[in-house]
């Protein structure tokens, strides 16, 4: 399968029409295919309703592990902070201390080692107020602890996986506004295969890849969601989630510890812009997992990494409203990934809504 550029621009005037006709597209930081088939956004839904999450989060509970003062399952008690927080997760995926697995005794039943450390990261101290809700300088908060936990991780770790995961739908088990910090002796597959097809588009073009894609989408302005001088946020061409969106710096930039210091501001702010928007679409705490990948550390931070450019990605599941979600299940765990819109149509959604979130909008016309 050779991949073609499809959009309603290139389409006009043909038979063919992406919002109507299903096709496939290419993947290239993936090297994989998704198959779009946005006519099926008419058919009639008589399947799973999720609940909307909770409006009446308290800002402050005793009994959260994760507010201010509180006791975790561990006995330990948290300060009283006024900031961001990181303590240590205290039930790690990753411990530093794993023995060796043994050797095996057939191809087909391999392990390997896998050491690392996992952090818990509180955003605020109060557990009503998500990101889009914070301050500017809140948020490059944020941004500076997250730049700080990858220079120290990766001062030792080849992989350090900073993820947020928004919302019960997303297997959040708390609502205080919080990320993980993952970092590992491995490269994990994701980072494995990003790796692979960064370093050889630069081999084959001359370019990091998403240095390229980025000023690629910023001259067609067809899947562009929100922008500024530093940073622009897209729905990729090869989107699979419904709303799925990928955050790019517009200058070439390995690692997160690596952006200026204007840069930081300016990500603060389109990070604030992108989660209204997303707030906005169905006036729900929009639920999502994030991600930030960078060039690996550890060992890596002695090569030439210039391949990698630094980009998040947001995944959120919702589909057709706050209560119906996109599952990827039959089709998509057994062959292939498979939208039900157009990375198009969900850009110009995205793009088209207000820029103030619903909750300040309603206490003005109050």
């Amino acid at each position: 399968m050779e991949p073609s550029p499809v959009g309603e621009k290139e389409e006009e005037g043909g038979s063919f029409r992406a919002s109507e006709h299903q096709h496939a597209r290419y993947n290239p930081l993936r090297d994989d295919w998704v198959l779009v088939s946005a006519h099926r956004m008419k058919r009639p839904w008589q399947g799973q309703l999720e609940k909307p999450p909770p409006e009446d989060v308290p800002r402050w509970d005793p009994n959260n592990p994760l507010c201010p003062g509180a006791t975790r399952a561990n006995g330990e008690v948290n300060p009283k902070y006024e900031g961001t927080f990181v303590f240590p997760n205290d039930f790690p995926a990753l411990q530093p201390d794993a023995p060796e697995p043994g050797d095996s005794d057939h191809p087909l039943f391999r392990a390997a080692a896998a050491r690392g450390v996992c952090k818990v990261m509180c955003f605020h101290p109060w557990s009503d107020l998500t990101l889009p809700l914070m301050s500017l300088p809140e948020i490059r908060a944020v941004i500076d602890a997250w730049a700080e936990l990858m220079a120290e991780l990766g001062a030792s770790y080849p992989w350090v996986q900073i993820f947020e995961n928004k919302g019960a739908m997303m297997g959040c088990s708390n609502p205080h506004p919080h990320c993980q910090v993952w970092a590992s002796s491995f490269l994990p597959n994701e980072a494995c295969l990003e790796d692979r097809t960064q370093r050889q588009h630069l081999s084959q073009h001359g370019v990091p890849m998403l240095l390229e894609y980025a000023e690629q989408e910023a001259r067609r302005k067809e899947r562009l969601v929100v922008e500024n001088a530093d940073w622009l946020v897209v729905v990729p061409y090869w989107a699979t989630w419904p709303y799925q969106t990928l955050l790019l710096p517009r200058r070439h930039v390995c690692r997160l510890q690596d952006l200026r210091d204007g840069e930081r501001d300016s990500l603060a702010s389109i990070m604030q812009r992108l989660l209204i928007k997303y707030d906005n679409l169905f006036e729900v705490s929009f639920p999502y997992s994030m991600g930030w990948h960078g060039a690996p550390t550890g060992p890596y931070l002695e090569e030439d990494c210039g391949h990698w450019q630094l980009h998040a990605h947001y995944y959120p599941p919702l589909l057709r409203s706050a209560t119906i979600r996109k599952f990827m299940v039959g089709y998509e765990m057994l062959a292939q990934a498979q939208r039900d819109l157009t990375p198009e149509q969900a850009a110009e959604r995205l793009r088209n809504l207000p820029d103030v979130h619903y909750k300040q909008r309603a206490k003005e016309m109050s």
